[in-house]
């Protein structure tokens, strides 16, 4: 139903231009609103009339006898109508002159109330008749006023700040209201203004409902603006915010501020309802708006409050995701939210540490909590390795954000067991990441399994643990800080932690006795040397010793590029780790050199066996050559088919295989091959020239079946 508009909305005094005694009795609008706003100001105007007639002729009696009656009324009624002139001028100087005499004349009756309420002891001050009058006028404006502020019930928005003169008019109005309303002890009064006073409590009541609407609507519409210094250098000066009510977003350079207007209006409504000891309801209509925009707010992070339930049956799939949220929540609430929300409620309530401190705990505790809960839950739930990089992140938010935090609650004893639980969730969260990375160790030590990886190939768990360290050590610092802190809770927590003792023992061979090594680096050297000896466990398992030896330099080659790729774990293992590791590849291809082609240059040696007494036999030549065909052409088919994945480490082998085979082959085929006689005897025995080995040794380690 669309609301009629009120009449005459634009000032307090447009409504008295008859009587200032009757100021704000116009017609209501035909509204729902207008007709329970006119039957109260009807109630009370009848009130106020019952008060005051009394006292009118017990004036009349006593000081003016009957047979006067007559000329004292017509001097009364002059200055009634000169009092009624004042209010019939303009909209302009005469309103203002109208509502400036009512506040003057209420100041007064204030004056006189202070004084009566320091002498009088028991209930006999009474009221005279002209401040009656005083306070009824007021109330009436107080009232008209309030009926004037119609707000749209469709759009919902605030009139409130249209015209700031009709509201200081307003403010200035209520405040006398309040003060009247404390002023007027019934102990004092009650005899003979019990229904005025109840009167005044009456408007006062109505009028604080209204400025507690007003301050809900305000609320709602006070939004937090981002701008980046460009739009801050095209606002006018008088147009800036005040500073006192915008903060900085150091992540991205923004300004995060509101609307410095709407706070005014906002501080102004909250001090007047506090000095109207309405202190409570405006702190609840505060902190019911805050919360709901303040929920709105982490609502765009993503995060929702989840339980501890939920948590546990959650698929990790999910949860990740939700951990995401849930730090950026953290860091928006610790660096965005709370800080403008400080910032909102010390200019709003300005001057009131106190209630801004009430207020500040009332609306942060709860999603404090929520965000809290989650951290515990994760950091209780089932340990996994793919955990721990969610769970370093969830630390590293809690770390960073915990003093951003502590700073932003100050020392208010409520939040002391925030602080607390912020402490035992960040604990518990270095626990379990403690845990997640000594678990490590126990998935090399199981993995135990007999298959071979086909052509000497880098193992699964190879290429797994060192991307899973390489990843880990990206949060090299943050893990040493949880070594340090929550390793010896960990050990105390754990029957199997024993093998923690001792600086340089997680290192087995590789250990630098002159070097302090952290319990995080010491750990990560344990799990190395955990990784070569499951290594060489798996190489024994190839029946083909050269095939093993391929196995260790592939697997060995892989580990030495990872940590020499990671600075972090380069440092962490040091140079003497690295120089034994690049001992333990030179050794093994020795041993393939040796097991694969010794045998095949056994059969190009000029031994006894060749020649006698100068003349070579034949026969032991056909032989010969027909073992290095053979032993070639196998070595071609089988390693043909191997694998090295590093492309350096394939041509070191492939030019260390030519370098030996090809010169010695040559020599060869050049003293005997002319022992042949030309033709088809020499194209039986002699199958490659020193270019066709050098072609099939190209073939070799690439993991392709040739023809």
């Amino acid at each position: 139903m669309e609301k009629a508009p009120p009449e005459e909305p634009s000032s307090f005094s447009s409504k008295d231009d008859s009587d200032p005694s009757l100021a704000g009795t116009a017609d209501p609008p035909e509204s729902p609103m207008a007709e329970t706003k006119k039957e109260e100001e009807d109630e009370t105007s009848t009130v106020l009339e019952k008060s005051i007639e009394p006292e009118k002729e017990e004036t009349n009696e006593a000081e003016n006898p009957p047979a006067e009656d007559g000329a004292d009324g017509e001097e009364k009624e002059e200055e009634e109508g000169e009092g009624e002139g004042e209010g019939r001028g303009s909209d302009g100087d005469d309103a203002v002159h109208s509502f400036e005499k009512v506040i003057e004349d209420i100041d007064g009756v204030l004056s006189f109330l202070a004084a009566a309420n320091a002498e009088v002891e028991t209930a006999t001050a009474v009221l005279e008749g002209h401040q009656k009058r005083s306070v009824q006028r007021l109330l009436d404006l107080v009232q008209a006023r309030a009926l004037n502020y119609i707000v749209d019930s469709q759009e919902a928005k605030s009139v409130w700040g249209q015209c700031p003169d009709d509201d200081s008019s307003f403010l200035q109005a209520v405040a006398r209201v309040s003060k009247l309303n404390s002023s007027l002890d019934p102990s004092k009064w009650g005899e003979s203004s019990g229904d005025l006073i109840n009167c005044v409590g009456s408007i006062h009541h109505q009028a604080m409902a209204f400025l507690a609407d007003e301050f809900r609507s305000l609320l709602e519409d006070c939004k937090l603006i981002i701008t980046s210094d460009e739009d801050n250098a095209d606002v006018p000066p008088e147009q800036e915010d005040h500073p006192d009510h915008q903060i900085t977003d150091k992540d991205s350079d923004r300004a995060l501020r509101y609307p410095h207007e709407i706070v005014s209006n906002l501080s102004k409504i909250a001090r007047e309802m506090m000095a109207g000891n309405y202190e409570t309801e405006c702190c609840q209509v505060y902190v019911l708006v805050r919360q709901i925009s303040i929920g709105e707010q982490l609502f765009m992070t993503g995060f929702e409050g989840i339980s501890i339930d939920d948590v546990q049956k959650m698929p990790w799939e999910t949860l990740q995701h939700e951990i995401t949220k849930w730090v950026e929540a953290l860091k928006q609430s610790a660096r965005v939210f709370f800080p403008s929300e400080i910032k909102l409620i010390d200019g709003v309530f300005e001057g009131n540490s106190e209630t801004s401190a009430y207020l500040f705990h009332g609306l942060t505790i709860g999603f404090m909590v929520q965000l809290i809960n989650f951290a515990e839950a994760v950091a209780i739930s089932k340990r996994a390795p793919e955990k721990l990089f969610k769970f370093l992140d969830m630390y590293e938010a809690m770390r960073d954000m915990e003093p951003v935090l502590n700073g932003l609650f100050g020392e208010y004893n409520e939040y002391e067991f925030i602080k607390l639980e912020m402490v035992t969730a960040r604990s518990r969260l270095g626990e379990s990441t403690v845990s997640i990375f000594c678990d490590l160790e126990n998935s090399v030590r199981s993995d135990t399994g007999k298959n071979v990886v086909p052509g000497g190939a880098i193992h699964p768990l190879t290429r797994y643990i060192m991307n899973y360290l390489e990843l880990t050590c990206e949060y090299k610092e943050t893990l040493e800080q949880v070594f340090r802190d929550h390793l010896k809770i960990e050990r105390a927590d754990s029957n199997n932690r024993s093998e923690f003792q001792g600086s340089g023992e997680g290192y087995g061979n590789y250990a630098d006795p002159s070097e302090n090594h952290s319990q995080f680096s010491i750990q990560i050297g344990k799990i190395m040397a955990l990784l070569d000896t499951n290594l060489e466990a798996k190489s024994k398992l190839y029946r083909d010793t050269a095939l093993s030896s391929i196995f260790m330099m592939n697997n060995g080659r892989y580990i030495l590029q990872k940590v020499k790729g990671s600075r972090e774990i380069n440092e962490l293992m040091g140079d003497n780790w690295r120089r034994k590791k690049s001992s333990d590849l030179r050794h093994c291809h020795k041993t393939y050199q040796r097991e694969t082609w010794n045998k095949v240059l056994g059969c190009l040696r000029d031994d006894h066996g060749l020649t006698v007494n100068g003349k070579v036999v034949k026969p032991e030549l056909k032989e010969r050559f027909k073992s290095f065909n053979a032993m070639f052409d196998e070595i071609h088919r089988t390693q043909s088919l191997w694998v090295v994945c590093d492309e350096q480490l394939q041509s070191e082998l492939r030019v260390s295989i030519s370098a030996v085979v090809i010169p010695a082959y040559r020599s060869f085929l050049g003293r005997f091959s002319q022992t042949f006689t030309p033709g088809r005897q020499t194209e039986k025995y002699v199958k490659y020239q020193s270019e066709d080995l050098e072609t099939y040794i190209d073939d070799l380690f690439d993991g392709k079946k040739k023809p």
